[in-house]
């Protein structure tokens, strides 16, 4: 089958279930040809009752995706593995997307070992209330996956028999894949090296250190936040700021 065929025949098994079909087609945003398209990563139909299904890019390598609501997201797994055309037995990987204010796009990829080929499933759940059903049942294999997903992005799945830190400390506070959590090893401690990354060697001034995504300035964050600010540098001069991110060149 292409994956084409996948995404359609997939839609097709859970319209006739009662989920209200949406559009099929290539997603512009997934082959890489412009920005991403209604329905796929940005704010889609899926998110109103309807699957969606697209083609990812990548060539001779292209997946079928289908989106799906989140209450249907367990059945869309099961027809996936159940179904003899689609025949998707193997559970590869499950994970979670950060989209801001749009929520969190859970993202699984099923694999049949007998057709050889590929179905990435998607949904999207509210940032608000992240609840997803579990799909243990579904797929044993997606424990760990969905333990990992639960740290890392604060998503709860309901059904799971046990959502226990998989990677981090229990005393660990925060969900650190989320775009707002702050790296605080970074704030701590400039950069390793004698250079920033991707600066090139040799001589000459050095330019001032850029803060990377998710650092806030040290004068909002860590220790430095507690000192007071100084009006006056020594000397009666008024106090030399440094760079805009805080450091100094």
């Amino acid at each position: 089958m292409t994956p084409e065929q996948i995404g359609t025949r997939l839609v097709a098994l859970l319209g006739d279930a009662g989920t209200d079909p949406g559009e099929t087609g290539t997603d512009p945003g997934e082959t890489g040809d412009g920005a991403a398209g209604d329905g796929e990563t940005g704010n889609g139909p899926a998110g109103d009752g309807q699957l969606v299904a697209g083609v990812t890019g990548g060539g001779h390598y292209a997946r079928a995706s289908v989106d799906v609501p989140p209450a249907t997201w367990p059945t869309a797994l099961r027809t996936a593995r159940d179904d003899t055309d689609l025949d998707c037995d193997f559970f590869d990987w499950l994970s979670a997307v950060d989209e801001l204010d749009d929520g969190f796009t859970i993202v699984a990829h099923l694999w049949s070992t007998r057709a050889r080929h590929g179905l990435l499933l998607r949904t999207r759940v509210p940032r608000a209330d992240p609840v997803l059903p579990s799909v243990v049942d579904v797929f044993p294999g997606a424990d760990w996956h969905e333990r990992e997903t639960h740290e890392m992005f604060g998503v709860r799945f309901d059904g799971h028999p046990g959502l226990t830190p998989l990677l981090l400390p229990p005393e660990f506070e925060g969900h650190p894949l989320r775009k707002e959590f702050v790296l605080a090893a970074r704030v701590a401690k400039p950069w390793p090296g004698a250079k920033e990354p991707g600066e090139p060697g040799g001589g000459g001034a050095r330019r001032a250190p850029m803060r990377p995504p998710g650092v806030p300035l040290p004068t909002e964050w860590g220790p430095q936040a507690a000192r007071p600010a100084r009006d006056d540098a020594p000397g009666g001069g008024k106090a030399d700021s440094g760079t805009p991110d805080g450091g100094t060149a």
